[in-house]
């Protein structure tokens, strides 16, 4: 067990137990899932129902959660398994209500048309996630190809030493940056073409690293699904000699929807 566990753990024995909020589903009956919940104990997820609307949550602890793998894994594992079936819109990880009464008054109650809207907006629909990055050397061969002067400037460096060509190094470093730009652009836009047929909203994440050429995210309608899986594929195939395709979901909808609840 990590101290940040131990810590976590003890912090619980010294405080009330209040209602740890995964998420709101429209679920008029009360349910329980079969999952184990943010702090590992089975049996504890249920909902709480006001009308149409229901809250996923569990017992917990009132204390602030550590923004860790452990806790978000856990955290994620419980809307994976509600949201099999169901129209889910996903809380902010670390939500905690001080008990069931001040749960259903300030969330469900209080902002129920809010959340009957967002439910409907979401309804029939599912996140899928798309990475892209360019496979290594290809994208740096093709910018050496493109650009005699950045090649003649590389050459120039080879067996020179870095501290006397320190600015000259930076020069090139910038250079292939402005090239790598216009690349990555000219790729993302490629790409979102292809699948914009098949998408009803897109989220464009910020992009890692030098060969990361997009990282989106899609809000699809279900029916199209299949289409989108299948252009996806189209895409590794053709553009496989340049290109790796990183493609999930479908993921609770974090990009398009996420509640957060202040009390």
């Amino acid at each position: 067990m990590s101290d940040a566990t131990i810590l976590q753990t003890q912090a619980a024995s010294d405080v009330g137990e209040g209602l740890y909020l995964y998420a709101i589903i429209d679920a008029p009956a009360p349910e329980r899932f079969a999952v184990p919940d943010i702090s590992g104990s089975v049996d504890s997820v249920h909902t709480l129902v006001a009308g149409r609307l229901a809250a996923v949550v569990s017992r917990s602890p009132r204390i602030e959660y550590e923004n860790n793998r452990r806790n978000m894994m856990a955290h994620t594992k419980v809307l994976e398994e509600v949201m099999a079936g169901r129209t889910l819109l996903p809380v902010r990880f670390g939500t905690v209500a001080s008990d069931a009464e001040t749960m259903v008054r300030q969330v469900l109650v209080a902002r129920r048309d809010e959340l009957l809207l967002l439910l409907a907006q979401m309804r029939g629909r599912l996140e899928l996630g798309l990475k892209a990055s360019w496979r290594d050397n290809v994208i740096f061969e093709e910018v050496l190809a493109e650009s005699p002067s950045v090649r003649r400037l590389r050459d120039s460096l080879v067996g020179r030493s870095p501290e006397k060509t320190h600015f000259e190094r930076i020069r090139l470093g910038e250079e292939i940056g402005k090239i790598l730009d216009r690349k990555r652009l000219e790729d993302e836009q490629r790409v979102l073409d292809r699948l914009r047929p098949f998408v009803h909203k897109t989220k464009l994440n910020k992009v890692i690293g030098d060969r990361m050429v997009i990282n989106a995210a899609f809000l699809v309608d279900e029916a199209q699904e299949k289409a989108l899986d299948g252009r996806v594929r189209d895409m590794d195939s053709e553009w496989s000699d340049r290109l790796t395709f990183k493609y999930v979901g479908p993921v609770p909808p974090y990009n398009f929807v996420a509640v957060t609840i202040h009390w």
